[in-house]
């Protein structure tokens, strides 16, 4: 039996163009596996606050490399931006804005009140407003 090498293949990514709402889908999945990730970063400091002075500043030193910065600061946006599509979901839930421009307005908005959010919580942290 022969293989009929001329079938149309399948679209894919390279292709087509996502739409912003598919863009938001994906990225809300992998704030979950930031979330996720953050989690066992924020286990690492409960644990070394519980185990002592000495725990406690191996802990400081390993926080203030660059990388688990980044880890802390991917953390709180992945927080921000699964709370704000989770509000999203619940107008969804409502049945309200399936409308084309509704969805791509309230994709924006997410982006913009997750990033605020963050922005808003990092200038607290740093100045103790």
């Amino acid at each position: 039996m022969a293989i009929n090498t001329n079938r149309p293949t399948s679209p894919h990514l390279q292709v087509y163009k996502l739409p912003l709402t598919g863009i938001i889908s994906i990225t809300h999945r992998m704030t979950g596996v930031m979330l996720t990730a953050g989690l066992i970063l924020f286990v690492y400091v409960i644990s070394a606050l519980a185990g002592g002075a000495d725990s406690y500043a191996a802990m400081q030193a390993t926080m203030s490399l660059w990388l688990f910065k980044w880890v802390c600061l991917s953390f709180i946006y992945a927080l921000f931006f699964h709370l704000c599509h989770g509000v999203r979901h619940l107008i969804w839930d409502a049945g309200n804005s399936f409308e084309p421009e509704t969805l791509n307005r309230y994709a924006m908005i997410e982006l913009a009140a997750s990033l605020a959010l963050t922005l808003i919580t990092l200038v607290w942290g740093y100045y103790g407003l």
